[in-house]
């Protein structure tokens, strides 16, 4: 393979921590030996410190899936980036639920990109459309992955076509850096995923549901060698 596709696996809001080791358990033998891939796994905050330990030592890295954009202080219920500081190696920023569900603003992103900065944590940041890519510009050279999310792909089956998929990551590279990876979130599967990750243009991809039941997960990573161009 010419790249090393980068995979962001986004276990959302599930799985206990007892859920959590089961999940490890089944597919830590597997992960280690898929040298061809770089594999982000993004658990919840009450699972990350023991995703982080049990994948220690290993080449599989570590994510949160969402940072405070308040410093440490009296806010009550908020993780900020001190917190995760040696427990993620990358952060989920910015993700279409999120701006939804929660009112995220471009404003409060670039505040979670910088504060990651501090700590050498990378941002992974979602992104739906160009006029929220154009608001990274202030802090885009302390961006490593953006992620295009199309809204109308998301938890949908409904996937973007690997076309636009690729002239979005294009422009993206544009707007941004061709330093910037460049990958694709949006109902991705095993039957998909290739079709992505086979665009020269497309770093990598960020699988929500395909990435929470260990089979599917591995079977979506296996697709992405036997498939690829």
């Amino acid at each position: 393979m010419k790249k090393k596709p980068l995979v962001v696996a986004n276990w959302k809001a599930t799985k206990t921590i007892k859920e959590t080791i089961e999940w490890v358990k089944r597919t830590k033998p597997k992960l280690e030996e898929m040298v061809y891939l770089e594999v982000v796994v993004c658990p919840s905050f009450t699972s990350l410190p023991f995703v982080a330990s049990l994948f220690k030592d290993t080449s599989i890295k570590v994510g949160a899936q969402n940072v405070s954009h308040w410093p440490d202080g009296p806010y009550t219920g908020e993780v900020t980036a001190a917190m995760i500081d040696g427990l993620a190696d990358y952060c989920i920023v910015g993700h279409s639920e999120r701006r939804r569900k929660f009112g995220e603003t471009n404003e409060e992103v670039n505040s979670k990109i910088n504060h990651l900065s501090q700590f050498k944590i990378k941002s992974v940041v979602c992104i739906s459309n160009l006029d929220e890519a154009n608001a990274l510009w202030s802090v885009k050279d302390k961006i490593t992955v953006v992620a295009y999310e199309p809204l109308f792909a998301i938890g949908t089956d409904k996937p973007d076509t690997p076309e636009n998929a690729k002239k979005m990551s294009t422009l993206i590279k544009k707007a941004l850096g061709e330093k910037i990876k460049v990958i694709y979130g949006g109902s991705v599967d095993p039957g998909n995923v290739a079709n992505f990750t086979n665009q020269p243009e497309i770093d990598g991809v960020l699988p929500g549901r395909a990435s929470w039941e260990p089979e599917n997960f591995l079977n979506l990573l296996d697709s992405i060698r036997l498939n690829s161009s």
